[in-house]
């Protein structure tokens, strides 16, 4: 049994190993055939590779032929073109040559004409030379001459004709100097006449003038005794609370109100107004009354404002700059309500400016905002025109309109044709008939002053105040002013008028010189 299972495990080993030779055989006749294979694919390859080598080398010298054979087609066209631009330029070369040959000629031929000239000038020179020589001497004999008949020498013949001359140049410069002016003035009055009447033509209105009311009515002089209260208490709260004096007289069923401040004295009159209606009269309802009067005046005061810049066409300002314009309602100026004014101010400065071709936006803005100060002048120390120009600088108005502000009474100079058409703007709607009332007593001050400024001047004999303070006459004494210096005299007057004066509109000055011939028949 050993023996049998020895000899089937002997049969399969060998067999086994025989079938590892086989397949061992078989491997490397396989690899071999694999290796042969691949040889003959790496010899077609080669041959392949070869082919397109010659195949590219082929292509490269026939483009290189070419490359050849178009270089030399271009160096040949190349030679021709230069060929005909040196064959261009040789021509031009001789026609500039040819051209500046003709000019040498030229030249030549002037100089040669020039020479000849200055031959002749040179002849012509000694010729004059010689009659200069002779007139001189002629001239001598002839001075010597004149001198011995006029019995004067040359020095004072120069001093009498220069002294003839000197008259009769001055009264052909007055005379110009008139006719000048005045033909300026004709134009410049008819088209300052043109503009300014187009301007009122346009805004004409009815302004009625505006006072803040400094009384209250009262139902009787029973109120009267309310309103004092027990002990003054009642009078005194008032007095307090609106920082106004009330002045209780023998006025009958009325009652005073006095105070520089006129929105104080708007709001004491709204508060008493309401306190003499209800009839309870009590420090608590004072300050009640008092605090819902100021309520009520500041939202008039914004709505006056914003109104006045709609009327006027005015955006773009401050809301304090609005309030302030709005305080403006309650103030007046010779009976001329201020916000009625500057409304009217912008509105003609706009329409001024339109005709001038100006800035129409800047001189709207600078007429409604001329008078700010005033809202504000008895807080603050200064000139309204300043004051108002600090206000709007404040608020970031436009430096133009801040100057055209500060300018339109010459506190400052203006930098703007706007800053002049503003100042004439406030001029117009100041001094328009009925806009303004004066006292007697300013009146006549300033008629005053006008005839003293006019006698101060050298060589006035009479000055004369005429209608109503808009014109003066001077008369002058003929013999110590001429026509020229009346000219000049004029303006000096106009100038220290300006100067020292405060006066709405203009003020002619009327210079009257004139001469008499007396004489007696015997």
């Amino acid at each position: 049994m050993e023996n049998v299972i020895l000899t089937i495990s002997l049969v399969v080993l060998f067999t086994l190993i025989g079938a590892g030779v086989a397949g061992y055989l078989a491997f490397k006749r396989g690899r071999e055939a694999g290796i042969q294979v691949e040889k003959d694919r790496q010899e077609a390859m080669r041959l392949g590779a070869e082919e397109q080598a010659a195949r590219i080398v082929a292509e490269a010298e026939s483009q290189a032929k070419q490359f050849q054979l178009s270089i030399k087609e271009e160096e040949v066209q190349r030679r021709k073109e230069m060929d005909a631009e040196a064959a261009r330029r040789r021509n031009e070369l001789e026609k500039i040559e040819e051209r500046l040959q003709n000019r040498l000629d030229q030249a030549e031929r002037r100089l040669q004409q020039i020479d000849a000239r200055e031959r002749k000038l040179n002849q012509r020179e000694n010729r004059c030379n010689e009659r200069e020589a002779k007139l001189t001497t002629v001239e001598e004999e002839w001075t010597a001459e004149l001198q011995r008949v006029a019995n004067m020498n040359e020095d004072e013949a120069r001093l009498v004709l220069l002294d003839r001359v000197e008259q009769k140049s001055r009264l052909e410069m007055a005379r110009k100097i008139r006719e000048v002016e005045g033909q300026a003035a004709e134009e410049a009055d008819r088209r300052a006449r043109e503009i300014i009447t187009l301007a009122l033509e346009r805004i004409a209105s009815e302004h009625v003038s505006e006072f803040s009311v400094s009384s209250v009515d009262l139902p009787s002089d029973e109120m009267k005794g309310r309103i004092i209260g027990r002990q003054g208490r009642n009078i005194r709260a008032i007095e307090q609370a609106l920082g106004v004096d009330l002045v209780v007289d023998d006025t009958p069923e009325a009652i005073i109100i006095s105070s520089y401040d006129p929105i104080r004295r708007e709001v004491a009159r709204m508060a008493l107004s309401k306190l003499v209606a209800d009839g309870r009269i009590h420090p608590a309802r004072i300050e009640k009354e008092v605090e819902k009067a100021q309520q009520e005046i500041d939202r008039i005061i914004t709505e006056s404002g914003e109104q006045a810049m709609i009327e006027a066409g005015v955006s773009g300002l401050h809301r304090e700059v609005q309030k302030t314009l709005g305080r403006l309602r309650f103030r007046t100026s010779y009976g001329q309500n201020q916000l009625a004014h500057a409304v009217e101010t912008a509105k003609l400065a706009g329409l001024i400016a339109a005709e001038l071709h100006a800035n129409v936006k800047v001189a709207r803005m600078g007429g409604l905002l001329h008078d700010l100060g005033k809202a504000v002048t008895h807080e603050i120390d200064g000139p309204h025109a300043v004051v108002g120009a600090e206000i709007a600088k404040r608020y970031n108005v436009p430096d133009v309109v801040v100057n055209a502000i500060a300018s339109h009474h010459a506190e400052v100079e203006p930098e703007s044709i706007e800053a002049v058409i503003v100042a004439a703007a406030d001029a117009i709607s100041g001094a328009r008939p009925g806009a303004r009332r004066e006292s007697l007593e300013t009146y006549v001050k300033r008629v005053t002053e006008l005839e003293d400024i006019g006698n101060s001047f050298k060589g006035v004999s009479q000055t004369y105040a005429i209608q109503a303070g808009r014109e003066i006459r001077v008369i002058v004494r003929p013999d110590d002013v001429d026509d020229l210096a009346a000219i000049q005299l004029s303006k000096e007057i106009a100038k220290k008028i300006e100067d020292n004066l405060q006066y709405p509109g203009q003020i002619r000055v009327t210079v009257v010189r004139e001469t008499r011939a007396v004489e007696y028949a015997k």
